[in-house]
């Protein structure tokens, strides 16, 4: 199976920022829509943001609207998650995700996952 990395995450502090990418391997995210999802200790998947392969469409959970922007870079199979504003609650592992063209919010949209990336938002 195919697997997605996902880097940048680190400890930051609140109202600060931080760049997530996500790179696959040459040609397997074409024609996909790309997700991030966020896991924090105890507490379930959580959808936070999707793209489809133009980059035309964009979705984003409530939470984070306004601060985080979601986009991508088809050419070097690269996703990215720029997270402005910080806050506590934005702490969790985030990962990144690849699958049908058309997105959703839901884990089971997504065929392909990366390990993960830790957000820790200090106050």
């Amino acid at each position: 199976q195919v697997q997605l990395v996902e880097s940048g995450g680190g400890l930051v502090q609140a109202g600060g920022s931080l760049r997530l990418s996500c790179v696959g391997s040459v040609g397997t995210i074409e024609s996909y829509a790309m997700a991030w999802f966020r896991q924090a200790p105890g507490k379930e998947r959580e959808f936070v943001a999707s793209i489809i392969w133009s980059s035309r469409l964009k979705d984003y959970t409530d939470s984070v609207k306004g601060r985080f922007d979601i986009s991508r870079d088809n050419a070097k199979n690269t996703g990215y998650l720029q997270l402005n504003s910080l806050k506590s609650d934005d702490t969790a592992v985030y990962y990144c995700a690849a699958g049908k063209a058309f997105g959703g919010r839901s884990p089971t949209d997504y065929h392909w996952w990366g390990q993960g990336t830790q957000v820790t938002v200090s106050s």
